[in-house]
């Protein structure tokens, strides 16, 4: 190792990337294996890991930077782990189980577990390199977007999936005019079905935030920096700021480079190992099964696998129950498994769209396959386990609704 203090007596495990997923495994690992490694964290941003999904909340200055931390300098030092911060690796050289860093500087490691997660996606058309033009994904983002706030500003966010909800909310409690524009018929697509996204577009409208679906942007034009967006069907909504929140691509870079094999991520197997031995992955980064999970219940869930086999237990990794629960633009939200229940599924709603509140449950053979909550989201960890478990619940299901009135749907 050059420039960096090693550590003899132990194995050296060095985590590429610092944000949740990392910190989540590492947590596991030194509860689990106490001592057992000497360990690495290096992460190119300039702090701390963050909670991520709670970066809306700060953007509307609700919360600080510092509030959302998910674990002070002196846990780390408490559990024996050095981080690294503002450092990038930059390639992994397998045969020699060494990482050089952006700095010149090199580490050798015995494990490696790549945590990089992922980017913000772009649209790819014309002015989408303006000034003006942001993402939604860390801090720095959200120190640029906060630079928007009031003084009739006028933003237009790209995107109506969980990261444009967020971002559009942020703005908003900021008094800035926002619009949010959404390609397809629905908001968040992959997780309601459309009678849950009509309910979820009037509550988010409600908080100041005017929405527009089948919204197909085709250009971006300025003189200079943004001022205008125009859409497929001829309308020009006028901007001083565009947010892109269309997606995020896996950090698979790395891996690549290293002659991993990589399709979307890092491809693993049901023991998180990639294909080359002593180098693993987990979270955003990860292709798993053909599946790369956007979200950071399955992190935490490849977390916990990779921990308990790094401390010696026996784990396995089969793929995650994709499930949402979380405040969407101040809107209480939860979505998981089958939510849709075509084919054979009976589905149960119970609904009030005056008072925002929708429960809808996927039932298949008296097993609970999926569930959409919307503005009462109470019992959704239950429910959540119901689904991850396939318990019976032929006896609970009206216990399921709350006891309030339901309709079995067509």
């Amino acid at each position: 190792m050059t420039g960096l203090q090693d550590c003899k007596s132990r194995e050296k495990l060095v985590v590429v990337g610092a944000g949740m997923a990392a910190t989540r495994f590492v947590e596991e690992l030194t509860n689990r294996a106490p001592g057992r490694y000497d360990i690495l964290v290096i992460g190119d941003e300039p702090r701390l890991a963050y909670n991520r999904v709670l970066l809306s909340s700060v953007l509307a200055g609700e919360l600080s930077v510092d509030d959302i931390a998910l674990k002070p300098r002196q846990w780390w030092r408490a559990a024996g782990v050095e981080v690294l911060s503002g450092r990038k690796v930059i390639e992994i050289d397998a045969a020699a189980r060494r990482l050089l860093l952006d700095n010149g500087e090199s580490v050798d490691y015995s494990k490696v577990a790549l945590a990089t997660g992922s980017r913000a996606a772009r649209l790819p058309i014309e002015g989408a390199d303006l000034p003006g033009v942001h993402v939604f994904r860390d801090v720095r983002d959200v120190e640029a977007l906060s630079r928007l706030e009031g003084k009739g500003a006028r933003a237009l966010v790209i995107g109506g999936g969980l990261l444009g909800l967020e971002a559009a909310y942020g703005l908003a409690r900021r008094g800035v005019d926002v619009t949010l524009a959404h390609v397809m018929d629905r908001l968040m697509e992959r997780q309601l079905d459309a009678a849950g996204a009509d309910i979820l577009r009037r509550l988010v409208e409600e908080k100041g935030v005017r929405v527009l679906l089948n919204a197909n942007a085709t250009r971006i034009s300025g003189s200079g920096r943004v001022e205008n967006v125009e859409f497929a069907d001829g309308q020009t909504i006028p901007a001083d700021a565009v947010i892109f929140a269309v997606g995020i691509q896996p950090n698979a870079e790395l891996a690549r480079q290293a002659a991993l094999d990589v399709g979307r991520g890092v491809k693993v197997d049901d023991g998180l190992k990639t294909s080359e031995p002593g180098v693993f992955a987990i979270g955003e980064c990860a292709e798993h099964r053909g599946v790369c999970y956007g979200l950071v219940e399955p992190a935490y869930e490849q977390g916990r696998v990779l921990a308990m086999r790094l401390a010696g237990q026996d784990a396995s990794y089969g793929g995650s129950v994709v499930s949402t629960n979380l405040k969407v633009s101040g809107v209480r939200v939860c979505s998981a498994g089958d939510y849709l229940g075509e084919g054979d599924a009976r589905r149960i709603v119970c609904k009030d769209p005056r008072m925002g509140i929708y429960r809808k449950l996927v039932v298949r053979d008296d097993r609970l396959v999926g569930a959409i909550l919307i503005g009462d989201t109470s019992g959704a960890a239950d429910i959540l386990d119901l689904i991850r478990s396939g318990a019976d619940i032929s006896s609970m299901r009206d216990e399921l609704m709350f006891g309030a009135p339901m309709q079995e749907a067509a």
